[in-house]
């Protein structure tokens, strides 16, 4: 059978196969084509599919090429635009701002085959060639800027996506309720501009006059633009405003007669109908049409990992998830999971080994309390920061039966969990089952968690608990690991250059990793995405939890002098660390005794013996005396980069 003919048709040829003269819906995404239930595309498409619909796919269309955009014709109803699975300046750039070289959502991983700012340039292109079809934004990249936003690569605040790309409507969160009663509202011939009261939309008016029920009216585009403080308050009433059950409609004035109106969000899908979008006939695979190239990367991560939830109450500064997909959670039945991962043991590539059985939050499987099925989530109080709050239902039981019964599935070796679990979590439950479980079954000589930085005023502007809640979270974890009789690792994530660190606190944190006796290779610099609360606080100098004035380590000397502290031992880095110890006035650090971080001058000890030698050793890396060694072999920490997400 031809492989090809599982796939959505790309083409107006694939389309005359299926006997079609017109698709209903073309899908234009920034990412290739992967039918993998992990890629929004491929949810999306087969949403409407299941729903009666004819979609059309075309993947990162040559947006130079008028042409590129046609190869399927003119929809019946409407284009569906995305980035893809993520922002595509983010995608593009390194927190830096230097372009990346490698793409693994374009066929071969090399350069991205999508433009800057994908969602705008796509619709602008369609508009050149189909004047009046509805165009309906969707993705990460159209959620995270449907109102006003800063930009870190512009260094500006620019408008709602929806107006610079043109389009008719953006839906905005995880959009399966939202594109279902769109389809059904144009199918009915309602006009997209009277396509105003869907939930987890954005669209423009001309007059508030034209707008039904009660609405917030937010600072007006003008008023952020003149005033960070403004900016601020702004952006935390969104950011408060992202549950289904309490959100109110907001309204974004431009100038006279143009308004932005956000809805409030789609309501959370139930379990059962998770389980349907989960069941849906993906091919698990990229289009055939990539063989040649060696196929999309990107499905290599999650090729053989399992969902098992979204939404996340963990409620991280950095993290735009609750701005996304909301705090609260939704789970798939452990019957849908293990469907799945009976299918995944017949694929032909699969060792055994399941990869990851989690979402945002690994451990995250069920709704912080029962009272967010009710009342919605708290808009004033997070469910964990700065401590758990007395009403969360911190039991593992759920996710402890569902990873025994994968364990359970025939031609199935090993479950890892790779996606994350928060600490502080397994610590709120009165016991360690769900820890004895975790290091006995479930991790793969190495457990990523994310303390972040050690620094307690850090750390709150971070959203994440105290350090002394990490320091407990290890004993702990050693503590079960040596009654198991297991050797394993924790991977702990540093951040560099966060807003609320300074050089001192950098330096703190390079004391932590001397102590640690590992230098990591790697380190995550603080990457000012858009609609998170740490870029709020990156842009205005301002928590806008608490309105209160927070530093900002904004130039890129500093953020090279952040980042290098935590690398101090390698030898490249020695000046810009030197520099940097002298700016904090930490000259202490500078010498040969043990806690010093780097010699007076760099290869001053390297044909001495002694406490200069040893210290030169320890600076650049080398293996110094057996103590030393025997010392850094009873380290349980290692370092790796994080993952973004």
């Amino acid at each position: 059978m031809d492989r090809q003919r599982g796939f959505l048709p790309t083409n107006k040829n694939e389309m005359k196969e299926r006997g079609w003269e017109q698709a209903d819906f073309v899908y234009i995404s920034g990412d290739a084509y992967v039918d993998h239930p992990s890629f929004g595309m491929a949810i999306i498409t087969r949403l409407l599919e299941n729903a009666g619909y004819k979609v059309a796919v075309i993947a990162q269309p040559d947006w130079k090429d008028d042409a590129s955009i046609t190869v399927c014709g003119e929809p019946r109803l409407a284009f569906l635009v995305s980035a893809g699975n993520m922002d595509s300046m983010v995608n593009h750039y390194t927190s830096a701002k230097k372009r990346r070289h490698q793409d693994a959502y374009t066929p071969g991983g090399g350069f991205s085959r999508r433009p800057d700012r994908a969602v705008i340039v796509y619709s602008n292109l369609i508009r050149k060639t189909y004047k009046k079809t509805p165009i309906l934004l969707g993705g990460i990249e159209a959620s995270l800027r449907r109102l006003a936003h800063y930009d870190y690569w512009s260094d500006s605040v620019k408008r709602s996506v929806l107006l610079d790309a043109g389009a008719d409507l953006l839906m905005y969160g995880m959009g399966e309720h939202s594109v279902l009663e769109i389809a059904e509202a144009l199918q009915a011939g309602i006009p997209v501009k009277e396509i105003t009261y869907v939930r987890g939309t954005v669209f423009r008016c001309h007059s508030l006059s034209e707008l039904s029920g009660e609405y917030e009216l937010l600072p007006s585009y003008p008023a952020i633009l003149e005033s960070k403080e403004e900016y601020a308050r702004s952006y935390y009433r969104q950011y408060q405003n992202t549950d289904a059950l309490t959100a109110k409609r907001l309204v974004e004035p431009y100038k006279e007669k143009e308004y932005v109106v956000q809805n409030p969000p789609a309501l959370p899908l139930t379990t059962e109908e998770m389980d349907e979008v989960y069941a849906l006939p993906y091919q698990r695979t990229w289009h055939p049409s990539y063989d040649a190239q060696g196929g999309v990367p990107a499905i290599q991560e999650v090729k053989f990992s399992l969902v098992s939830n979204r939404g996340c109450f963990g409620g991280c500064s950095f993290c735009a998830l609750t701005f996304h997909q909301g705090r609260r959670v939704q789970v798939r039945s452990h019957a849908s999971i293990l469907r799945e991962a009976r299918e995944m043991t017949k694929d032909p590539d699969f060792k055994g080994y399941i990869h990851d059985v989690g979402g945002p939050t690994a451990d995250f499987r069920h709704p912080a309390c029962k009272k967010q099925l009710e009342k919605g989530v708290c808009s004033h109080r997070q469910c964990l920061f700065p401590e758990p709050c007395p009403n969360l239902d911190s039991s593992h039981r759920d996710y402890i039966s569902l990873l025994k019964k994968l364990r359970q599935v025939d031609g199935v070796k090993k479950v890892f969990i790779r996606s994350g679990i928060r600490f502080d979590y397994v610590l709120a439950e009165n016991n360690q089952d769900f820890l004895r479980e975790l290091c006995e079954y479930h991790v793969s000589g190495q457990l990523k968690v994310a303390p972040e930085h050690i620094s307690d005023p850090v750390l709150a502007m971070m959203g994440k608990p105290a350090n002394d809640v990490y320091e407990r979270f290890v004993r702990q974890y050693h503590a079960m690991n040596r009654r198991l009789n297991k050797k394993q690792f924790l991977v702990p994530y540093l951040m560099s250059s966060h807003p609320g660190s300074g050089l001192k606190e950098a330096v703190e944190l390079a004391e932590y990793v001397r102590d640690l006796g590992y230098m990591p290779e790697q380190v995550q610099d603080y990457y000012p995405t858009p609609g998170t609360i740490s870029t709020c606080m990156y842009y205005t100098g301002l928590d806008p939890r608490t309105m209160k004035p927070v530093y900002v380590p904004r130039s890129a000397r500093e953020k090279k002098m952040q980042r290098a502290l935590i690398q101090y031992r390698n030898p490249d880095n020695y000046a810009i660390v030197k520099e940097a110890l002298l700016a904090a006035g930490r000259e202490d650090l500078i010498g040969y005794g043990e806690k010093c971080l780097i010699p007076p001058r760099p290869g001053h000890g390297k044909k001495t013996s002694g406490k200069e030698g040893n210290a030169e050793r320890r600076w650049s890396g080398k293996r110094g005396t057996k103590t030393q060694t025997k010392k850094k072999k009873t380290i349980r920490h290692v370092h790796k980069k994080k993952k973004h997400g």
